[in-house]
């Protein structure tokens, strides 16, 4: 089992989540259930938060990136602890609106935002668009006069840095949707389109390496890349950009394996690289930001399944058939993502059993896990899969009609639901 101290075993064998006995959260809540950890939630986003202050001389905020999980519940937490927040679409916009996240403290990212969403972000009184592309400057002049407002912008920039090896290929990811690259001019551009555009502000830049990543020298290069970047911009324009934005993708734990560096490590490592950089080209040092999103709530949730069948294939394999799956948890589907499992009402036993775990969905791919060690189960069993926080619930899906689960936040063994469950009349709700 993953070590956290959200989870435990009580008296009874069960496995616990913030206080609270899984197995009667099941029973209380009904299956298959996400649950969330409020104190694990603020933990992190204090310990974000914090190390920013202290590392970057109180010139420093942590966004949330919540395309990892949003609802408005999400958006209060995060408002409370003081962080801002990183919203993708008009939906996500929506959402933080509803919520009465401040608008100020909104950072607007996509590749692709439309006429509406820009608006919609404008009128809302957004702090930040994240500019992805020459058309989007464009109309956020276009929209911003029209409005007689000035939208601030951070330039999405392609650093060139792979973050999944140890060779740090400067030239890796130019080929991304995102952004502007550096090599080819491209970014150099933007720069000088924006410093024309009257109704935009360009004040600093923004760059995403990855996800899940083990490693603290990714992040130390493309800072200092993008900081060579900044001087290059002053050098030749006069124009000194005072924020820097860093993205997120700092790993975590989903199975004993996965070694995430601690999160402060992170901040005080890459501060110590920007410092000295802002001190050898004699710049200010810039206001600096980080957009941490599955390693807020990747770790503080979990998903409760109730077993259905257990369907035995002699020398080939065990399926563990559970009420949920790829409508729920698309990541395995999808990426062959790794999780630990464990039988929730079993939990102080042994892990002995190979299984792959099944969905209910009419697909053959639609697993959770394949070849997974779990106690030994049978029907009507509790199966928890830990590490759920992240892109469960934001990416589920109502494929084969499958009404989306519940959403439960836990904390000092009380509960409450913070997304309803969906019912049929839901699913039909916008059909004509």
């Amino acid at each position: 089992m993953i070590t956290s101290e959200s989870f435990g075993v009580n008296a009874e064998g069960h496995l616990t989540i913030g206080g609270c006995d899984s197995v009667k959260l099941a029973e209380t809540f009904g299956t298959p259930l996400y649950v969330m950890d409020e104190n694990v939630i603020r933990k992190v986003c204090r310990m974000y938060q914090g190390s920013l202050e202290k590392y970057y001389q109180g010139k420093g905020q942590a966004v949330y990136a919540s395309k990892a999980f949003s609802c408005k519940e999400m958006c209060r937490i995060v408002a409370e602890e003081g962080l801002g927040l990183d919203v993708v679409s008009g939906g996500e916009l929506y959402t933080a609106k509803a919520a009465g996240f401040p608008a100020e403290r909104v950072y607007f990212h996509g590749n692709n935002k439309t006429r509406d969403e820009i608006k919609f972000g404008l009128e809302f009184g957004v702090g930040h668009f994240v500019a992805d592309n020459l058309e989007e400057l464009e109309l956020l002049q276009e929209l911003a006069a029209e409005r007689n407002q000035t939208a601030k912008i951070l330039l999405r920039i392609k650093p060139g840095v792979d973050a999944h090896t140890h060779e740090f290929i400067r030239t890796g990811q130019i080929d991304s949707k995102f952004g502007f690259a550096l090599e080819n001019g491209e970014a150099k551009q933007a720069v000088q389109k924006a410093l024309q555009l009257p109704n935009v502000q360009l004040i600093g830049l923004h760059c995403h390496i990855g996800s899940q990543i083990f490693d603290v020298a990714p992040f130390v290069l493309a800072a200092e890349l993008l900081l060579d970047f900044m001087k290059e911009i002053r050098d030749e324009t006069g124009t000194l950009l005072k924020e820097l934005n860093l993205g997120g993708g700092y790993g975590i734990k989903y199975v004993k394996e996965d070694t995430p560096v601690p999160y402060d490590q992170y901040m005080q490592i890459v501060s110590e690289a920007i410092i000295k950089r802002c001190e050898a080209y004699q710049m200010e040092i810039p206001y600096v930001y980080m957009e941490p999103g599955r390693s807020i709530v990747g770790e503080a949730g979990v998903t409760l399944y109730e077993v259905g069948s257990v369907k035995t294939i002699p020398n080939i394999r065990t399926y563990v058939s559970v009420n949920g799956g790829m409508t729920d948890n698309p990541r395995y589907a999808l990426y062959h993502a790794p999780y630990t499992a464990l039988i929730a009402n079993k939990a102080a036993e042994p892990a002995d059993f190979c299984a792959t775990i099944a969905g209910k969905c009419c697909e053959s791919g639609d697993l959770i896990q394949e070849n997974t060690m779990i106690q030994k189960p049978q029907a009507g069993d509790i199966l928890a899969v830990l590490s759920t926080g992240a892109y469960n619930y934001s990416m589920a899906s109502n494929y084969n009609r499958n009404p989306k689960p519940a959403v439960v936040m836990v904390r000092d063994g009380e509960a409450r639901v913070i997304v309803r469950r969906e019912t049929y009349e839901d699913l039909i709700r916008c059909d004509v």
